[in-house]
């Protein structure tokens, strides 16, 4: 059985939940590595990154490099006489990073590997109509995500589910094979397996604005899935004219239904319930919950119930990319 003593390396909230278990199992974390503190919002406050913000009220120590080729960013690693090195949702490491612990780094990645490697493998899980993801576990290499696998967990997908409440239950089952792996680590029963690929390879690129606009024109189902899959961040979006204005507006919640159409893509059709119906290519969706611009969130029929003058069309002034 193996001493075990960790840096944990990693940003947003995701990271939280691994790094919270790890302490809860009484892992001995020597260090916390993340990005450096920011300035945002109103006055340009210093912003910390959630695993700052909770590293923080453990008391541990906490590193910020802003490059981390730094030699002393180097040497404050090597110092910490960690063993292991742990990393979820932070940035590629170089090698003279990864190479430093005697047990190795292994890294958490938010989909069954080798599918899905990249920045945003939840989002696009849910936008490429998935039933089933999960977490993998794996040991750092030259590649991005391209590591020799340890461990991975496969998790079924709600056909209404949202990207944010996958992320909301991948961040604890992740958790949960981190110290599954650590554990493995620990006593010596990790047998690491060369990724294979077989079949098709999807990925997983950062997404951009131009790949969150709505086309209508597309079945239900592929409208919805884009919906959700990128709901609550960054969020999918288009434009909602009326017979005198138009307005932005952004789309949190759908569902499909089985009205098949006999309005033009994009048409707003008012449901019996005061529902928001808009029409696909072959059935309707209905919008449950939307965020005009510089407006809360709210649901379709409320929206409706206040916007009930004219026609009302969703459209585009620009050429998305389509996801």
């Amino acid at each position: 059985m193996k001493e075990i003593s960790i840096v944990f390396m990693g940003t947003p909230e995701f990271a939280v939940e691994s790094l919270s278990q790890i302490l809860l199992h009484g892992f001995n974390v020597k260090a916390v590595v993340t990005v450096a503190d920011k300035a945002a919002g109103r006055g340009l406050k210093v912003k910390y990154s959630p695993v700052k913000a909770f590293a923080l009220s453990k008391e541990l120590p906490v590193f910020q490099p802003e490059n981390l080729k730094d030699p002393d960013f180097i040497k404050d690693l090597q110092e910490t006489g960690a063993n292991l090195f742990i990393i979820v949702a932070f940035r590629k490491l170089p090698e003279v990073v990864w190479r430093i612990p005697s047990l190795g780094s292994f890294n958490l990645h938010a989909s069954l590997l080798p599918q899905y490697r990249g920045a945003a493998p939840i989002n696009h899980a849910i936008l490429n109509g998935e039933s089933r993801t999960g977490v993998t576990t794996f040991f750092l290499n030259q590649g991005i995500d391209t590591g020799a696998l340890i461990m991975s967990e496969a998790i079924e997908i709600g056909e209404n589910e949202t990207a944010g409440e996958l992320h909301d239950r991948l961040s604890v089952a992740g958790a949960d094979l981190v110290i599954q792996t650590i554990q493995a680590i620990r006593d010596e029963k990790v047998e690491p397996r060369v990724q294979e690929v077989v079949g098709g390879l999807k990925t997983a690129p950062r997404l951009f604005r131009e790949h969150c606009f709505v086309l209508w024109g597309r079945s239900a189902t592929e409208v919805h899935n884009h919906i959700r899959g990128l709901s609550s961040y960054p969020g999918a979006y288009s434009f909602l004219r009326s017979d005198d204005s138009g307005r932005e507006v952004k789309l949190l919640r759908s569902e499909v239904t089985h009205l098949k159409v006999d309005r033009m893509p994009g048409e707003v059709v008012i449901a019996e319930n005061g529902g928001m119906l808009v029409a696909c290519n072959d059935f309707f969706i209905e919008l449950l919950q939307i965020q005009p611009a510089g407006k809360k969130v709210m649901t379709g029929v409320d929206f409706l119930r206040g916007n009930r003058a004219g026609r009302l069309v969703f459209g585009s002034d620009v050429n998305p990319i389509c996801c």
